[in-house]
């Protein structure tokens, strides 16, 4: 896999992230664990597309 398709990947997944993050936090009863574990999830996707933009 070239590195420009992992990127397009790996920005698909942070941006489906986002969506379910959105999705939790408007959600009621949303576990506040599962909520921490999606952001982490985000921020992880978001920090591994910056080194490999750099």
């Amino acid at each position: 896999m070239s590195l420009s398709s992992h990127l397009i990947e790996l920005k698909k997944k942070h941006e489906h992230l986002s969506f379910e993050v959105e999705q939790a936090q408007r959600a009621p009863g949303v576990d506040g664990l599962h909520l921490a574990e999606l952001k982490k999830r985000k921020l992880k996707l978001k920090e591994e597309i910056e080194r490999l933009s750099a």
